[in-house]
């Protein structure tokens, strides 16, 4: 497309329930730390001790499959390192000699919460446990994940305290993962056999049968982390993202956190989307043509006070033809600073290309290019 220009831009405020009122909504939550995240704009809907460091267990392993699935040769079979055989607690069952493909070795992590799994991928990406992690740590601080330091594949913290994050980086990190199509294809079975290993793995996310909407994300659990568990739910096209750190009850809280924090949503309208434009038209015994954004006209945005930006592209000019739905500019929406959709602005209308006129001799503006070329 040309070059847009600027059009507009205006800052609407959203109706919004006093914050107090908001607290007092939620439910009384019996974890360490926990979050409810947006997952589209980034906002919390609900938070306690949101940035507080913490060990999370084998949600870790979500970091950890995330960079598997960004690898080439994702099913590609290969015969495991034995190193990653022998390891403690959650195994998804390799044996010295099994042939597996990465993909299989994500759904061994994300399915069973295998340790084995994460320390095979860690041995086939980066030939080493402390190359993968400075992969891990790497992709952290890319992903602006400030509160979170890893030092397993696994989410293992047995032997070290610099293992560690926040409810609101795992909300983030997860809110990153489950826009990753093979991802989010993982993480929502409850169960998966594996084509090359000939395994069959279940899921440990209890709340994929029991909450409605949920399609992942990762359990965790040892001695010094408690219970963690890091969930995605999409309830009426609108995704939500919540995490629990040391948690004795975490699947009940979950369950309560999204019913509460999705009847916080509610519909809001879209500012310009009534409004007609006129686009001036080059080569068209139309002038201008009227324009006008495409559906949809509203969005779910929680009742949590906050900010809904409007930017509004459009074509100085076009050039005939123009045809009715042609797209002549864009609307771009951003709620508290994060952007959340762009819609199209159309032509209502067509401009047909302006016919050559001929003078009183019959000839004309062709004619005369027929002559020179």
């Amino acid at each position: 497309m040309r070059l847009l220009s600027l059009l507009a831009a205006s800052v609407t405020a959203l109706s919004a329930a006093h914050l107090c009122a908001f607290a007092d909504d939620m439910p009384d939550v019996s974890a360490k730390a926990a979050v409810v995240m947006d997952a589209e704009s980034g906002e919390l809907v609900f938070s306690k001790n949101a940035a507080l460091r913490l060990p999370m267990a084998s949600t870790t392993k979500i970091m950890s499959a995330l960079i598997v699935l960004e690898q080439d040769g994702l099913d590609e079979p290969f015969t495991v390192d034995v190193r990653a055989v022998d390891t403690e607690g959650s195994t998804m069952g390799l044996e010295k000699g099994d042939r597996v493909t990465l993909r299989e070795l994500c759904a061994g992590m994300l399915l069973p919460s295998g340790n084995d799994a994460a320390n095979a991928a860690a041995y086939r990406v980066s030939g080493s446990i402390e190359g993968f992690v400075g992969l891990m740590n790497e992709r952290a601080k890319e992903l602006g994940l400030s509160d979170t330091h890893f030092a397993t594949p696994s989410g293992l913290d047995d032997y070290t305290d610099d293992h560690y994050s926040s409810a609101a980086d795992m909300a983030s990190l997860a809110a990153f993962a489950v826009k990753n199509e093979d991802f989010r294809a993982v993480c929502s079975k409850g169960s998966m056999s594996l084509p090359v290993s000939g395994k069959k793995l279940y899921n440990t996310n209890k709340l994929l049968d029991s909450c409605e909407g949920v399609f992942g994300v990762k359990t965790g659990f040892t001695d010094k982390a408690g219970r963690c568990l890091v969930s995605a739910c999409e309830r009426k096209g609108k995704t939500l993202v919540c995490v629990t750190l040391d948690d004795r009850d975490d699947w009940a809280d979950h369950k309560a956190l999204y019913d509460a924090c999705f009847a916080l949503y509610k519909e809001q309208a879209l500012p310009f989307s009534d409004r007609e434009l006129d686009v001036p038209v080059v080569g068209s015994e139309c002038e201008s043509v009227k324009a006008r954004v495409t559906d949809p006209t509203a969005v779910l945005l929680s009742g949590r006070a906050g900010k809904l930006e409007t930017r509004v592209y459009v074509l100085p000019f076009a050039y005939a033809p123009v045809r009715k739905g042609d797209v002549l500019g864009y609307v771009d929406h951003y709620y508290m600073g994060s952007f959340i959709g762009r819609r199209k602005i159309c032509a209502l209308s067509t401009a047909p290309v302006l016919e050559a006129k001929k003078d009183d001799s019959g000839f004309g503006i062709d004619d005369v290019l027929s002559l020179l070329f």
